[in-house]
């Protein structure tokens, strides 16, 4: 599975996903600021204190070979602006999941979230040749949720009780899917987006 998931670097024209490294704690630390992100009581983002630990969380997943995690840059500022990541891979059955995504206020509703999940995308089907890519969201992250299905992503269900979270509250969990025979379509929708400009 390590071999499934090696690290890289995906580069579009708004975005560079870069190999999460420990040079990135100090400006996560300053995008996590960015809009307080953390007080979003539905979201698993770290406070600037947290970040730290966040990274080495994250990496430990990569060690094990489970998870692909990237520090999102921004190629107009040239500033880190967010984090995200390949998750809970199945390299047997050729499955991963987008996950753990967040971006600062100040990038949010812009191009960042369409190009960084059309890179993911392509990589996940043309390079993993995986057969599902799989989003997860809260419940009652309608923003999320809203993201999700507009880049054209089909909602599998509802996960009720999926997780206890840090406050003791239970998350359900809505479960999105793009399958492999779905990609040609949603890859064309997301490029039609990005020329025009819309944001997902």
């Amino acid at each position: 599975m390590s071999q499934f998931l090696s690290p890289i670097v995906l580069e579009g024209r708004h975005v560079r996903l870069e190999s999460l490294a420990h040079e990135h704690i100090e400006p996560l630390q300053r995008a996590t600021a960015d809009g307080e992100l953390w007080k979003l009581w539905y979201t698993a983002v770290p406070t600037p204190d947290g970040v730290a630990a966040y990274v080495e969380e994250a990496l430990a997943m990569q060690a094990e070979g489970s998870a692909l995690p990237f520090a999102v840059r921004s190629l107009a500022s040239g500033d880190i602006v967010g984090c995200t990541r390949l998750c809970h891979a199945d390299a047997v059955n050729r499955h991963v999941e987008i996950g753990y995504t967040w971006y600062a206020a100040s990038v949010q509703r812009s191009a960042v979230n369409t190009e960084c999940k059309w890179l993911l995308l392509r990589h996940a089907f043309e390079t993993l040749h995986c057969i599902r890519v799989e989003l997860r969201a809260h419940w009652h992250n309608q923003t999320s949720r809203a993201a999700i299905a507009r880049l054209g992503a089909k909602q599998d269900g509802v996960l009720r009780n999926d997780r206890i979270l840090s406050d003791g509250s239970y998350r359900d969990t809505v479960v999105f899917s793009i399958i492999e025979s779905e990609w040609p379509a949603v890859k064309r929708h997301l490029a039609f987006k990005l020329e025009r400009g819309n944001n997902a």
